[in-house]
């Protein structure tokens, strides 16, 4: 019986013994699982489980910004504005607490002045306000970029008494204008002319331009405009019966982003490259000029492009914003043509005087081949190269106010219910003629002061009145200027108007101008106005907008071999231009050639 009771008390200790293995080897399986799961979704790096990720320390050591490609495109978008609003209001808060400081732009360059601390708390405070209702409400003001606008002020004249008695029901207002400035807009612009120290902290052109001051404009025009960039290679090719250079010599901006700034598109011989600088130092944006250079005015037109690029005190403008296109008839090719990239090999020799001083058009080839100056070529290829949205399709020796650019694409970032209608549109430009003997008006107010002693009238008054006369021009002339630029009137190209040949800010959707037509033979810009009346487009007069000529008041000449040129013209424009014009747009009642 002992014996018994030995042997089960061995038994149990045997079978506790055995127990406590168990545990423990169940314990040890257990750790070891969870030490394998451990190593798994921490040792062994980013392991995904679900939707999650879990991150190594060692990629933890990585900057951040790369993990934003796991998020969403829709929503890093949205991170990505986010950060850019925080980013603006953060330093529109630090600068009330520092001094308060704001950029003037310059023609020549930028200047750092201090400002009232009140007026600058206040801007600070509706650029805050604004950038919030942007953020609530953007979607909303992109759908409502097609509203039609019924406005009584807007009504359109169509009989000439209205172009000479209209009151002030034909006139936007324009007293709040002030009150709409785009939201974010830091930089302040001011005309060359500061005195005293205007080049004091001043910064060279070339390092920003006029229109991306401020990345809240930047952003709202992109969004806005919804344009697409374009490519700034250069191009040899045929248009029609010429050969074109295009992007034949480079300027310095480089590739343009398409809503940024707005591109001067014009076109000359080389005799005419003398207006250039002035032009420059009013537009201060980018300028696409076609030069014609048939035969042996091919090198002139290189070397004058050499003088302008390298030998004047002003040629840093001309390399920064000039983009020279260069093209001639296929049954005029010059003997040697430069690649591209040779061009401005060797260097103009700067103790020469210009290629362009002292020349008569009797001397160029061009005249004494008896050719046909082709402007509408011109024209068109200097349009078709900008790489911007807006264009100002204009001629060489027409000079616009100073600070127009940047103005304009304020006016659009505001998009007022006037610039909400559903009619195609363009921005017609008032121009006009000073004597010789008179500066270039800078702002309207010089200009109404000139036009008021007889020192300026309309652009060819004297030559082809009707060619040029604006809606509601003498209105215009009377209204005072404003700091902002706006839409004056509405006008249409019929009744009074129906002649009229309108140089406008528009962009590369507009029509094309008819190449067969030459400067000699007139008329040139009449059937594409015709094309802008038959599409109803709007000719959205600018209040505080102007081209100036070069000075010196045209009077008209009698010249009968221009006479009979322009007497061609007219019927090639009446048997063949014109009816082409109908099949392809149309007709429209009022619209004429």
């Amino acid at each position: 019986m002992k014996q018994f009771k030995d042997q089960k008390i061995k038994l149990i200790r045997m079978l506790t013994r055995r127990n406590w293995l168990l545990r423990c080897s169940i314990l040890i399986n257990v750790a070891v699982l969870l030490y394998l799961c451990s190593h798994l979704l921490i040792g062994g790096g980013n392991f995904a489980l679900g939707p999650a990720y879990i991150i190594s320390d060692e990629s933890m050591m990585k900057p951040a910004a790369q993990y934003r490609t796991h998020i969403p495109a829709h929503l890093a978008q949205q991170l990505r504005q986010e950060e850019r609003e925080a980013m603006l209001i953060q330093q529109q808060t630090q600068s009330q607490q520092q001094h308060s400081v704001v950029l003037k732009i310059q023609e020549n360059g930028i200047s750092v002045q201090e400002v009232p601390q009140q007026q600058q708390q206040a801007t600070n405070q509706n650029q805050q306000d604004q950038l919030l209702l942007d953020a609530a409400g953007r979607d909303v003001d992109n759908n409502n970029n097609n509203i039609n606008v019924d406005d009584s002020r807007f009504d359109v004249p169509t009989e000439p008494s209205q172009s000479n008695n209209g009151g002030p029901s034909g006139l936007l207002n324009n007293n709040n204008n002030n009150n709409n400035k785009a939201a974010g807009s830091e930089i302040l612009y001011q005309d060359v002319g500061a005195p005293n120290g205007a080049g004091a902290g001043l910064l060279n052109a070339s390092d920003i331009f006029s229109t991306t001051a401020s990345i809240d404009l930047d952003m709202k025009l992109r969004s806005l405009l919804n344009c697409h960039d374009r490519d700034y290679n250069p191009y040899i090719g045929q248009r029609g019966d010429f050969w074109v250079l295009k992007n034949y010599v480079h300027a310095e901006h480089g590739e343009l982003r398409c809503h940024e700034t707005i591109t001067y598109t014009t076109h000359a011989d080389y005799t005419f490259l003398d207006n250039l600088i002035p032009l420059l130092e009013r537009w201060n944006a980018p300028v696409s000029l076609a030069m014609h250079a048939p035969g042996t005015d091919f090198m002139p037109t290189v070397n004058a492009i050499k003088y302008l690029r390298d030998c004047l005190p002003e040629s840093h403008l001309v390399r920064q914003f000039v983009t020279f296109h260069i093209y001639f008839s296929s049954k005029h090719i010059p003997k040697n043509v430069p690649k591209h990239e040779k061009v401005l090999e060797p260097p103009y020799n700067c103790s020469l005087q210009a290629p362009y001083f002292n020349v008569s058009s009797s001397q160029l080839y061009k005249t004494q081949k008896k050719l046909l100056y082709p402007v509408n070529v011109g024209r068109n290829i200097a349009r078709d190269a900008a790489m911007t949205h807006f264009l100002l399709a204009s001629d060489i020796e027409l000079y616009p106010n100073p600070g127009l650019v940047h103005k304009f694409l304020e006016m659009i970032v505001r998009n007022e219910p006037v610039l909400q209608r559903k009619n195609p549109r363009v921005f017609p430009l008032s121009i006009f003629e000073v004597d010789s003997s008179s500066p270039v008006p800078r702002d309207k107010t010089e200009l109404q002061e000139l036009l008021r002693t007889g020192k300026a009238i309309p652009f060819h008054k004297r030559v082809c009145s009707s060619c040029h006369g604006v809606p509601k021009s003498k209105e215009w002339i009377a209204v005072n200027e404003t700091d902002d630029l706006g839409v004056f009137h509405i006008g249409k190209r019929v009744g009074y108007f129906v002649h009229w040949e309108p140089i406008y800010i528009g962009t590369h959707a507009d029509p094309h101008y008819d190449e067969r037509l030459s400067w000699e033979g007139k008329s040139d810009k009449m059937t594409q106005g015709y094309s802008l009346c038959v599409l109803d487009y709007d000719f959205h007069i600018l209040d505080n907008a102007f081209l100036v000529h070069k000075p010196g008041i045209k009077v008209l000449k009698k010249d009968p071999k221009r006479a009979m040129l322009a007497a061609k013209t007219n019927q090639l424009i009446k048997k063949i231009i014109y009816p082409e014009l109908q099949v392809m747009y149309g007709t429209r009642k009022g619209c004429a050639v």
